[in-house]
């Protein structure tokens, strides 16, 4: 399988956790960590439910992909997120060391982009806009029935 079919078919699972993060009215953001082809952590945004900010869908990923593999740096994995992390979350994955981040939609008000261009370890590189148009519209349809 080719690179960016892998990256769909991972983007797809990122995508389910988002939906499971909109049934439980969780902003729908969902994240995976892929280690040699394996999906080794998951995780959705649980701001709400754990009453707590920094329960983004890529935290969760992080704690628990570090708990599986028994250490802080994640060098040999790729974070898999429905929406480009904001900075604080870009800061967590640069201290994980994560080698690759691939994105869907980018977050122009909250998106790292709008506050640094580099918050990555400096070997970590970015795919953004894989599956851009099913993220932003999950996004789009949860906030609709907000309003």
């Amino acid at each position: 399988m080719q690179a960016g079919n892998d990256d769909e078919k991972f983007m797809r699972l990122a995508l389910a956790e988002a939906q499971e993060a909109a049934r439980r009215d969780e902003v729908p953001i969902g994240a995976v960590i892929v280690c040699q082809g394996r999906v080794i952590a998951r995780g959705h945004n649980l701001t709400e439910t754990l009453t707590d900010v920094t329960a983004h869908a890529e935290m969760q990923a992080i704690t628990s992909a570090a708990s599986f593999l028994g250490g802080k740096y994640l060098t040999d994995c790729t974070l898999y997120v429905t929406v480009e992390p904001c900075l604080m979350c870009a800061g967590a994955i640069g201290w994980s060391q994560i080698s690759r981040v691939v994105y869907g939609a980018t977050d122009e008000k909250r998106g790292y982009h709008t506050y640094c261009n580099a918050p990555f370890h400096k070997k970590t590189t970015t795919t953004g806009g894989v599956l851009a148009q099913e993220c932003s519209k999950l996004m789009t349809d949860f906030f609709k029935k907000k309003r």
